[in-house]
């Protein structure tokens, strides 16, 4: 135990402003808060490991009171990884859509794919062979193997990292100290029992070590947080200054044509939205108008002349690292065969139709403009 903290702060260098303490008391005072205060979740009345991993990367960036809903549907309909597998993509980002993140449903679809062709339907049992798997890195590989099989697999997410932040003071941001901040939750892992000691660890930070307002005078490890003994709990984890986020004008296009039908397209596989349907249309340029914008657009992405008609709606819509305001307008095709230049498949589908198909959550809005009849 000597040799094992001796070499963490060597290496880690931080653990110069940590009082002498027991790591046993630690572990113990965490495990005994977890006992009377753990979270009543449905993917912790359960071992199986694909209702854990599902779990978990719905967990990514999502709060857990959107995801109950969305796990419980998602497991009601495909119930085993072998169900997962052999699903289309197109139902897969269908019982996705809302979550956002859409690489995510990708990634399991496509593991759960290689998890039955390359391990028997069975998920591996190794760190290094789970983090191969599509969407699947270390602490989302931790999370599923501690919770399923309570290997002693230490996880680093969000809240887990403002957490230990906090407990030595950090004094860098965390994403400066990724390594450091890995080698005290390894350091900390209860490793007889991990599976309550890393959903305690989460617990702490989803519950009272929040981001703003921490309640430390309810916190089993209080006594030992080197930021509430310093009174700066509130300031750390210490945040960089980020550039505002950029503003995108995009004009989109209901094509219609002419019996009733609207004209949507399927994102490329890559990127952000890759897979979903969507209402065709881009980026407006500088010193151009919103039906400029759209024609241009139409002729590039399926090759095909439009008439620009009445402006349907302005959809405002904040991605992670970007806002979007989507100038929609209704478009009467006049000429030219679409074709699927910029995206994997276009089709003419009616207002009843498109409810078949996963759109993206600014995209939802614009249908329902159309059916509320805007």
């Amino acid at each position: 135990m000597i040799e094992q903290k001796k070499q963490v702060r060597d290496s880690a260098g931080i653990y110069d402003t940590l009082p002498s303490f027991a790591v046993e008391s630690l572990r113990r005072s965490l495990l005994a808060w977890y006992a009377e205060n753990k979270r009543d979740l449905p993917w912790r009345r359960t071992r199986d490991p694909y209702a854990i991993w599902v779990s978990e990367i719905m967990l990514q960036q999502t709060q857990v009171k959107t995801v109950i809903p969305y796990y419980e549907r998602w497991l009601a309909t495909l119930p085993t990884v072998k169900t997962l597998a052999i699903a289309q993509q197109q139902d897969v980002l269908k019982l996705w859509q809302g979550l956002g993140y859409y690489a995510r449903a990708r990634n399991l679809h496509q593991a759960a794919q290689v998890v039955v062709a390359q391990h028997g339907g069975t998920f591996p049992q190794t760190l290094e062979t789970a983090m191969q798997l599509p969407g699947i890195g270390r602490t989302t590989a931790g999370g599923i193997l501690s919770a399923a099989f309570n290997l002693p697999v230490a996880i680093l997410d969000g809240n887990v990292k403002r957490v230990l932040a906090r407990l030595v003071a950090l004094p860098v941001p965390p994403k400066r100290a990724i390594a450091q901040l890995w080698q005290i939750s390894e350091w900390l892992l209860d490793r007889e029992q991990s599976r309550d000691f890393n959903q305690a660890l989460m617990d702490l930070g989803a519950t009272l070590c929040t981001p703003a307002n921490p309640s430390c005078f309810r916190c089993p490890w209080q006594p030992m947080c080197q930021a509430y003994q310093q009174g700066i709990q509130t300031e750390i984890p210490m945040t960089e200054s980020r550039a505002p986020i950029p503003h995108k004008r995009i004009g989109v296009a209901v094509i219609w044509d002419g019996q009733g039908n609207i004209l949507i397209d399927r994102r490329k596989q890559s990127g952000l939205l890759g897979g979903m349907w969507e209402f065709p249309g881009g980026k407006l340029e500088p010193g151009e108008t919103v039906e400029e914008c759209i024609r241009r657009e139409i002729r590039e992405e399926l090759g095909i002349e439009i008439e620009v008609g009445d402006r349907l709606i302005s959809v405002d819509h904040t991605y992670s690292h970007f806002r979007v305001t989507l100038e929609v307008h209704h478009c009467k095709h006049l000429s030219g065969e679409p074709q699927a230049i910029e995206c994997d498949e276009i089709r003419w589908v009616t207002l009843e139709e498109i409810e078949q198909f996963p759109f993206p959550a600014a995209n939802v809005r614009i249908i329902e403009a159309l059916r509320s009849g805007k």
